[in-house]
């Protein structure tokens, strides 16, 4: 059996890594076997001691991290960094994902993995969507302070428009599909048979 190669991530140098290092500790990972990026984004293409956890896995060995944002932003720098691990010959795991780990060395945990890769990106673009339209309609409403003549806030607000409630109800509907891959990752014949889902 190889090592557990742990990695931990914040993006700013004020947040903590407490967390992570606890949670990677308790999942096995060796103190000495634990790389740390303090204040370096996810966005960025290269971080330093991740490139440093990346040489020293060998075959056998897993890298495990908390959280699927810990690796990147984008579903397809995700799904390339999980080729490179799995090229290596080594396994990637994911603790906290939909309330239990996600082992891509096991084809449903690779399919889950694409899966939950592909909705963390889908988030970050609705977020960041969002941040967008708070800003515009913010300037919008100080032009209407203005005088300009342009619709009020309340005018704004009283529009036809639902993709906040989609929106809002995000983090239930990945908890659900999460649920709902733990449940047939776990038992598929049981999951297929259930009327429920």
């Amino acid at each position: 059996m190889g090592k557990l190669i742990g990695y931990a991530r914040v993006s700013t140098r004020r947040q903590t890594t407490g967390r992570q290092e606890s949670d990677l500790l308790a999942a096995g990972v060796r103190r000495d076997d634990l790389y740390i990026d303090r204040g370096v984004s996810g966005a960025r293409a290269s971080r330093p001691n991740l490139d440093v956890a990346l040489d020293a896995i060998h075959a056998g060995d897993t890298l495990v991290i908390t959280t699927l944002d810990r690796l990147g932003r984008s579903t397809e720098n995700m799904l390339a960094f999980a080729y490179d691990v799995r090229a290596r010959g080594a396994g990637l795991r994911v603790l906290n994902l939909g309330g239990g780990d996600v082992d891509t060395a096991t084809p449903m945990g690779s399919m889950l993995f694409t899966i939950m890769a592909a909705l963390a990106q889908m988030e970050l673009e609705i977020k960041r969507e969002r941040v967008l339209d708070s800003g515009s309609k913010r300037r919008e409403a100080d032009k209407s302070l203005a005088g300009d003549g342009s619709p009020s806030a309340t005018a704004r607000s009283e529009a036809p428009c639902g993709w906040w409630m989609v929106v809002s109800r995000l983090p239930r509907l990945l908890a659900i599909l999460a649920c709902h891959a733990l449940r047939f990752t776990a038992a598929p014949a049981a999951y297929v048979a259930d009327s429920r889902c």
